[in-house]
């Protein structure tokens, strides 16, 4: 008996439905192969800014904004929410959608101060945020009323120490570099004054030149063209070294206050979970930025300085200033609630 013959299988032709369902895949693995920042920007940037217009804050972030406008042809909207010395303006930019395209113009008083400062925040200034970029240091400086019979950090001293209580100085809000900068000279000077907090440093200043306040030891890019037309005074700055923008000025420890140095910081955060390619994308741009001739120029004459580094080192660096601002605030005893 002869075997039996074995039947061909026929083929099946693929029908319309698999090699479309085969295309959809091949083109999904193909998108994932893709880095989300090869495209980006498609649409415009947000950057949250806790302070209001005019001050230095806004300053950095309008910098930065018009020049990644020029680069990638996509509008930078700068959005300034102020109030709780930048809490409110963190939150929203912490809980945004992390897509790259909110970022978050952080300050030492957000991503430093306030953790000690605020018993509790409605955000984790590490958890909830992606180091981006830092921007630019920049001295504080003590300026005072024209009225106050005062022309150095000595004078000054002894000046506050006659009139304990008595004495006001501002800030653009509780937290801030500026209040904190207050709060040491408090510390180290044994000083009784008062702070008073304002919505931004714009109206603080305003304030100092029409005689409400006394003193404020504040960003100094805000008030070198009323230094130099005399209606405020200047007596030290806040940092080691000398500032190229006003180099007559000395430093507090050059004025008689030994380990006094205080200055704020400016850089950019996104939310969390932003993708690292874009952070990078991010990072490489403000860097190119802040290396231009004329922005170099621009923050040279407001007593800026830009610092190179990577999202990383940024990082680290935030958690330097959050330990070192943490020792100021317990010894000051300030407390925002």
């Amino acid at each position: 008996m002869n075997p039996p013959v074995p039947r061909a299988v026929p083929t099946r032709k693929p029908g319309r439905g698999n090699l479309l369902s085969a295309l959809a895949l091949a083109l999904s693995f193909a998108a994932a192969a893709i880095p989300a920042s090869a495209q980006y920007p498609t649409k415009p940037i947000r950057i949250i800014v806790p302070f209001p217009a005019g001050g230095t804050a806004d300053i950095m972030a309008r910098v930065v904004g018009q020049k990644m406008t020029e680069t990638w042809g996509q509008q930078v909207l700068i959005d300034n929410r102020s109030g709780a010395g930048g809490n409110i303006a963190a939150e929203l930019a912490a809980k945004s959608v992390p897509d790259g395209y909110t970022l978050f113009l952080c300050t030492v008083g957000t991503h430093a101060i306030n953790q000690t400062l605020y018993g509790k925040l409605p955000f984790d200034p590490t958890k909830d945020f992606s180091a981006v970029a830092y921007i630019a240091g920049v001295p504080n400086v003590v300026v005072v009323h024209p009225s106050i019979p005062v022309r150095s950090v000595k004078e000054l001293i002894g000046f506050i120490k006659a009139r304990p209580g008595q004495i006001n100085f501002g800030s653009p809000g509780t937290g801030s570099s500026v209040h904190m900068s207050g709060e040491m000279l408090k510390v180290l000077a044994g000083l009784d004054m008062t702070h008073i907090p304002y919505k931004g440093n714009p109206q603080a200043v305003t304030d100092l030149m029409a005689g409400q306040i006394e003193l404020m030891i504040t960003n100094m890019p805000s008030v070198i063209p009323y230094i130099q037309s005399g209606r405020l005074r200047a007596l030290a700055v806040t940092t080691k070294a000398r500032s190229p923008a006003l180099p007559d000025l000395p430093t507090m420890e050059e004025a008689g206050l030994p380990g006094y140095e205080s200055s704020a910081w400016f850089g950019l955060v996104s939310p969390a979970a932003v993708p690292r390619d874009i952070v990078s994308k991010l990072n490489a741009e403000v860097m190119r930025i802040v290396g231009l001739e004329d922005v170099k120029r621009n923050l040279a004459s407001q007593g800026a300085y830009p610092l190179v580094m990577t999202p990383e080192e940024f990082g680290a660096f935030m958690k330097a200033e959050t330990a070192k601002w943490a020792k100021i605030v317990k010894a000051s005893g300030a407390r925002a609630d």
